[in-house]
């Protein structure tokens, strides 16, 4: 069984490497601030904090706070658009990586991305973790699709 930390460890490290597959620049701050790493698109610079997540049945539930311990017991606090840009989270049982905009977010402390339709087949306000998925977010309709666009070497 895998600590926090450990686990935490992981997924930056399989969130990077997704990242770099995908051509998108991957760096590591220096100093200890509320994102994990920083993407380079080639348009623009992204604040991402990694997560892992869990799978419960049908459902990705991936928490999206910070937790410390103190004196009153767990203290829980969540990310806002001027501390981090987006959430890369890693689903180890489905060796996955799934990329989410702050901006998606409106300060909720947990998102759920389903994999399968539901039971009752609602498909308003669902979450499909397909949409989430890395080349899903980051290359079809984002700055990264240019990537490729561009001549190589110099002309």
């Amino acid at each position: 069984m895998l600590t926090t930390n450990q686990k935490g460890a992981v997924a930056e490290m399989a969130i990077a490497h997704e990242a770099v597959r995908l051509g998108i620049g991957v760096s590591k701050p220096l100093s200890d601030l509320r994102y994990d790493l920083i993407f380079d698109t080639g348009v623009e610079l992204l604040r991402v904090q990694c997560k892992w997540a869990s799978r419960h049945d049908d459902v990705i539930v991936i928490r999206l706070y910070g937790a410390r311990r103190a004196r009153a017991g767990l203290v829980r606090s969540v990310y806002r658009a001027d501390e981090v840009d987006a959430f890369a989270v890693f689903c180890a049982e489905l060796d996955s990586c799934y990329f989410v905009p702050i901006a998606e977010l409106n300060g909720r402390y947990q998102l759920q991305l389903r994999l399968d339709a539901t039971r009752n087949n609602q498909r308003s306000g669902v979450n499909w973790a397909k949409d989430y998925e890395f080349a899903a977010k980051l290359c079809a309709s984002g700055p990264v699709a240019q990537l490729g666009e561009r001549m190589a070497g110099s002309h």
